[in-house]
Order: C-alpha cells, then sequence, then structure tokens
C-alpha cells in the first residue's frame, strides 16, 4: 500500500514467539527482535555494542503458526514489514504511542547457522491455488515454440515465489 514505511530488521528474538488467538478463532504471535549495532574502535582495537533497538513485531493467521512453530528465542532473524505507529492511554491516563512492525515475511539468518526449511502442507499458499505437484510452477517443462510454460522462459521473473 503506498505511504506505508517498510523497513527490514536482522536481529535477535528475545523470547519464544507467543501465538495466540483472537475470540474469532484468528492466529497472531507476537515477538520482539532485538538488533543491536556494533562497531570497530579503531583507538580500542576492539568491537563495541552500540546501543539496543528493541522492536515489537507480528504477524497472524497460518504465518503466525508457522513463526511460532519455527523460531525460539535466541534465533537470529531477517524480518520485513511495514511499521505501524498507534496510540493508546495507559494506566494511569497518560497519552503513548508504540510503534511495532507488522511482518510481512521473516526468516533465520544463515550468516551463523543451518537451517533446513519444511514446506508447509495445506493453507492457502500465498494466493496460489494448491494443485498436485505436477502443477506446481516448478515442475512444469520448459516453454515450447507455442508458448507453453513461461515460468522456466529466460528474462520472465514472475512475482511469485517458486516454491
Amino acid at each position: 500500500m503506498a505511504g506505508e514505511t517498510i523497513i527490514t530488521v536482522v536481529g535477535n528474538l528475545t523470547a519464544d514467539p507467543e501465538l495466540r488467538y483472537t475470540q474469532t478463532g484468528l492466529a497472531v504471535a507476537n515477538f520482539t527482535i532485538a538488533s543491536t549495532p556494533r562497531n570497530f574502535d579503531r583507538a580500542s582495537n576492539e568491537w563495541k555494542d552500540g546501543e539496543a533497538l528493541f522492536l515489537r513485531a507480528s504477524c497472524w493467521r497460518e504465518f503466525a503458526e508457522h513463526v511460532a512453530g519455527s523460531l525460539t528465542k535466541g534465533s537470529r532473524v531477517i524480518a520485513t514489514g511495514r511499521l505501524k505507529q498507534r496510540s493508546y492511554d495507559d494506566r494511569d491516563g497518560n497519552k503513548r504511542t508504540a510503534i511495532e512492525l507488522e511482518v510481512d515475511e521473516i526468516g533465520p539468518s544463515l550468516r551463523y547457522a543451518t537451517a533446513q526449511v519444511t514446506r508447509a502442507s495445506g493453507g492457502s499458499g500465498g494466493g496460489r491455488s494448491q494443485g498436485a505437484v505436477a502443477d506446481e510452477p516448478w515442475a512444469a517443462s520448459a516453454p515450447s515454440a507455442g508458448g507453453g510454460d513461461v515460468w522456466n522462459a529466460p528474462g520472465n521473473y514472475s512475482d511469485e515465489t517458486p516454491f
């Protein structure tokens, strides 16, 4: 959506994601990502940590269940999403403002770790119909002269991820 602030943050989860369900049964996962800048101090010849940023984050529906089942406290993650600002009154009646990340994509950072990815069964698959494996774009044959499969055509890049 136009005008939204999109950011990417790299950091560590401060606790296991908290999975809850709304009264209508909608899953939501809430968690905090801590991102601490590190800079090399040439005078002391050592790395020094800057001030940590603690960013509250959330995701919804099946995505929330995937996050809660996959990520744990201390996991180094890369998350991208939309910054949201909300105002509220605290218990003492003071006006407060909170800035939170509504996560669109998140995954483990593979800089210092490895991960085994397992495709989730069922669900909406990001808007694509869930057909048999032969119906998936990566299982299709190379394009023929008459058109055929355009997924593998050179220079053709769809905005859908092929997995």
